[in-house]
């Protein structure tokens, strides 16, 4: 369990050392009191080197992955639809998340891994019918996702799930921060992504057409949302699907997300074991 500063600087404490607050998951459940209880303590806690530990997704096991697709104008036009009166929602799977750091697989059965960058909203109080002046009470924190896409095999079917569940491509962290540190919403955050350096997306929070308190209303309309949950809530316009020519990530590249406030997410991009033979067959597809 570490805690971050905006300098860079990490503090933290492993599992089974004396004074481990316990898994974020649990400190979640356990309540605002616990998530303080927990800063304070690992504000005291040693100095742990960025570089030298592995990053694992803040919450390995959400009991919910809840995707917002088409949440931005720009992005619903790019990808030829019309921007959506109702949420565009599907699910993504644990199984498919990695931890800051980790890289991104491009599997053998496709060379079209496209990055989505996106704001992740944290559930921190469970609620159904949740009003829309109430929502945001139920939101504990804010984190970075990139919802790396497997463009045709998501459109091999009206349904989008395949190609949002390849293993190892869901990059998801490195921080979870808590609410009370941005302003409500997450609203007016700068959201940049990077391929390589190059910025590819540029937009802001404000340009999402359903925001996290629209969405956690919605949501909570047909579904109980739990301490844990998470809202990935849609990616702004400049995916690689839609650029002249298409840009998709290949072996060797490296890809960033940062919003503002919040952190910065960069992973590898490498290929699947074994897939060599598959993808030159692939790339005269």
């Amino acid at each position: 369990m570490a805690l971050g500063s905006a300098s860079g600087a990490l503090q933290g404490l492993l599992d089974g050392e004396p004074g481990f607050p316990g898994p974020l998951s649990w400190l979640i459940a356990e309540g605002p009191a616990a998530l303080r209880a927990a800063g304070e303590r690992l504000a005291k806690a040693p100095a742990i080197d960025p570089a030298a530990i592995e990053w694992l997704p803040p919450l390995p096991a959400p009991g919910k992955i809840i995707c917002v697709g088409l949440n931005y104008v720009d992005h619903s036009l790019e990808s030829g639809f019309v921007p959506p009166t109702y949420p565009t929602i599907f699910v993504r799977f644990s199984s498919s998340m990695i931890g800051h750091g980790a890289p991104i697989r491009r599997p053998a059965a496709s060379v079209r891994l496209d990055y989505e960058g996106e704001m992740v909203a944290v559930i921190g109080k469970a609620g159904r019918h949740i009003d829309r002046s109430q929502a945001l009470d139920h939101v504990v924190g804010y984190s970075v996702f990139n919802d790396a896409s497997i463009r045709d095999f998501q459109t091999k079917s009206p349904q989008w799930t395949i190609g949002k569940n390849f293993d190892d491509t869901g990059p998801f962290g490195p921080f979870m921060v808590t609410a009370d540190e941005l302003p409500a919403g997450g609203k007016g955050l700068h959201i940049q992504t990077r391929l390589n350096g190059q910025t590819v997306q540029d937009a802001s929070t404000d340009d999402m057409i359903f925001d996290v308190a629209a969405l956690i209303s919605i949501l909570s309309e047909a579904i109980t949302l739990w301490p844990g949950d998470i809202i990935v809530s849609g990616t702004p316009s400049g995916v690689g699907m839609a650029r002249k020519p298409p840009l998709f990530m290949k072996h060797g590249d490296v890809c960033e997300v940062e919003i503002e406030g919040i952190g910065i997410l960069r992973n590898p991009v490498a290929d699947e074991i074994g897939a060599a033979s598959a993808r030159k067959a692939l790339a005269n597809v």
